[in-house]
C-alpha cells in the first residue's frame, strides 16, 4: 500500500491551536467548583451570590456558543477565535484584580464569551479538513478534541485545588491569562486566513432577528433555571412567548440561524442533544455538589477535594484513548450510561466517614461516563450535523450541554438550601437517578446511533 500523501492528511499544525482553544470553557466551568467556598469566605457572600458564578458563564456561553457558531460557519473561524480569546485574557485580568464578588461574576460572563469560538471553530477545520483530504470521518482528531475537552473539565477542579493552594483563588482567574496569550500566538501563526467554507460559493444573510430572539428566549430560561420559583412564573411566559415568535421567524426566513426544518427533520440529532442536557446534567452536579460535599462534609482542603477528583481525569483520559480511534458511537453511549447510573447510586451509601476507596470508585465511574458520554456525543454530532452548518451544531451541543451544567447547578443549589450535608446530597442523588434511567431509555432503543461513524475511516 502506497504511503499517504502530507497534502491528504489533516493539517497537523491546526491541532495546537484547536485543542487549546476547545479547553478554554471547560477549564473555566471546572476550575470554579473548588473556589467557590474560598471566594464566598473572602467576600463573605453566601452559596446564593457565589452560585451567579457558575451561573454567569454558563449564561453568557450557551446563548453565545451557536451564535458564535453560525458566525464561524459564515465566515470561518480565524478572526472570531482570536477577538474570542482575547476576550478570555482580559476577563483573566479583571478577575484577578477583582475588588468584589459582582466585579468577579461579571469577569466569568466575559469568560463565557470569550471562550465561546474555541470548539465550534475546532469542528469547523475538523470538517473543512475532512473535505479538503477526503477523510469523511477523522476519527482520531475528534477523539483529541474530546480528550482534551473532557479531561480538561475533569482535572479542572484538581488544578484549581494547586493553585488555590499556591496562591489563593485569585490564581484561578490569573491562569487564563497565559493560555489567552498561548491561543492568541498559535492562532495567528496557524489559523487559514480564509473567510467562508467555500470562497465561490455566495455567503448567507446573518439571520440578526432569529439570533436576538434565540437569545431572549435562553436567556429568560437560564434565569428561571438558576433559581427556580413560583414567583419567577413570569420568566417562563416570556421564554415560551420568545420562543414561539422565533419559530414562526425561522419557518419563514430563507436564512435561518436555526433551520427548525431540517431539525425536526433529524430526530437523530434532536435526540443527541437532549442526551448531551442528561449527561451533564449529572457530570457536572457530580463535579460542584460533589466537591462541596467533600471540603463541608467530609472535611476536605480544596486541594485534597481536587486530587479526589484526579482518578476521574485519568479515567477520562483512559477510555477515550482507547476507544477514540473507533468510529462507532452507540456502544460509547450505552456505557457511559450505565456508568452513570452506578455512579449517582454509589451516592446513597456515601457518609461523612466513607473510606477513600468510594470516593475512588465515584470518581472512576464518572470518568467513565463523562469520558465515553462527551465522545460519542461529540461524534454523533459531527455526522449527524448539516456540513454547512457544522460550527454552529456543535455550538448547540455545547448549549445543550450547559443547559445541562445549569439545571446541576440549580439541583445542587436547592438540595444544599442548608449547605452541602450527606441528606442533601443524598436528596440530589435520588434525582440524578432518574436523570440518568432517562438517560439509558434515551440511548438503548435509538437504532441511529448503530450507523453513526460504523464505517468511519481514519487516516492520520
Amino acid at each position: 500500500m502506497s504511503r499517504t500523501r502530507v497534502t491528504d492528511a489533516f493539517d497537523r499544525r491546526l491541532i495546537a491551536p484547536m485543542m487549546l482553544g476547545a479547553t478554554l470553557n471547560p477549564v473555566n466551568t471546572s476550575m470554579i467548583a473548588v473556589s467557590l467556598v474560598p471566594i464566598g469566605l473572602a467576600f463573605g457572600a453566601p452559596p446564593s451570590e457565589t452560585a451567579w458564578l457558575v451561573s454567569g458563564l454558563y449564561l453568557a456561553t450557551a446563548v453565545g456558543q451557536p451564535v458564535v457558531g453560525r458566525l464561524i460557519d459564515v465566515h470561518g473561524p480565524r478572526r472570531l477565535y482570536l477577538v474570542g480569546t482575547a476576550l478570555a485574557g482580559l476577563a483573566g485580568i479583571l478577575g484577578m484584580l477583582a475588588p468584589s464578588l459582582w466585579v468577579l461574576v461579571i469577569a466569568r460572563v466575559l469568560l463565557g464569551f470569550g471562550t465561546c469560538a474555541g470548539y465550534p471553530a475546532a469542528m469547523y477545520l475538523i470538517r473543512s479538513e475532512g473535505k479538503r483530504t477526503g477523510q469523511e470521518s477523522p476519527a482520531s482528531v475528534l477523539a483529541l478534541l474530546a480528550m482534551a475537552g473532557q479531561t480538561v473539565a475533569v482535572v479542572g477542579p484538581t488544578i484549581a485545588g494547586v493553585l488555590v493552594g499556591l496562591g489563593g483563588w485569585r490564581a484561578v482567574f490569573a491562569v487564563n491569562i497565559p493560555l489567552a496569550v498561548a491561543c492568541l500566538v498559535l492562532g495567528a501563526l496557524r489559523l487559514p486566513h480564509h473567510t467562508a467554507p467555500d470562497a465561490d460559493a455566495p455567503r448567507p444573510r446573518i439571520d440578526l432577528l432569529g439570533i436576538v430572539l434565540f437569545t431572549v428566549t435562553l436567556t429568560t430560561l437560564l434565569l428561571f433555571l438558576m433559581s427556580p420559583s413560583a414567583g419567577h412564573w413570569y420568566l417562563v411566559l416570556a421564554a415560551a412567548a420568545a420562543a414561539a415568535v422565533f419559530a414562526v421567524r425561522e419557518l419563514r426566513t430563507t436564512s435561518p440561524f436555526v433551520d427548525l426544518r431540517v431539525l425536526g427533520g433529524n430526530p437523530a440529532l434532536v435526540a443527541t442533544y437532549v442526551r448531551a442536557l442528561l449527561t451533564f446534567t449529572i457530570g457536572y452536579a457530580f463535579i460542584y455538589g460533589y466537591t462541596q460535599w467533600l471540603q463541608e462534609t467530609r472535611g476536605l482542603t480544596p486541594t485534597q477535594a481536587g486530587l479526589v477528583m484526579l482518578p476521574m481525569f485519568l479515567t477520562t483520559i483512559v477510555v477515550t484513548a482507547l476507544t477514540g480511534r473507533q468510529g462507532a458511537v452507540r456502544a460509547k453511549l450505552v456505557v457511559a450510561a450505565v456508568a452513570q447510573v452506578v455512579q449517582v447510586a454509589l451516592f446513597l451509601v456515601l457518609g461523612a466517614g466513607s473510606g477513600i476507596w468510594l470516593l475512588v470508585l465515584i470518581a472512576v465511574a464518572g470518568g467513565v461516563g463523562m469520558g465515553l458520554g462527551g465522545l460519542g456525543n461529540q461524534n454523533a454530532v459531527y455526522h449527524q450535523s448539516e456540513p454547512q452548518r457544522t460550527a454552529s451544531s456543535a455550538g448547540l451541543l455545547r448549549t445543550f450541554s450547559y443547559l445541562g451544567a445549569i439545571v446541576a447547578a440549580a439541583a445542587t443549589g436547592g438540595f444544599f438550601a442548608h449547605g452541602a450535608d450527606t441528606p442533601g446530597l443524598h436528596r440530589l442523588a435520588v434525582f440524578l437517578l432518574v436523570v440518568s434511567g432517562i438517560c439509558l431509555v434515551v440511548t438503548l432503543p435509538d437504532r441511529s446511533l448503530a450507523r453513526v461513524g460504523s464505517a468511519a475511516i481514519d487516516r492520520p
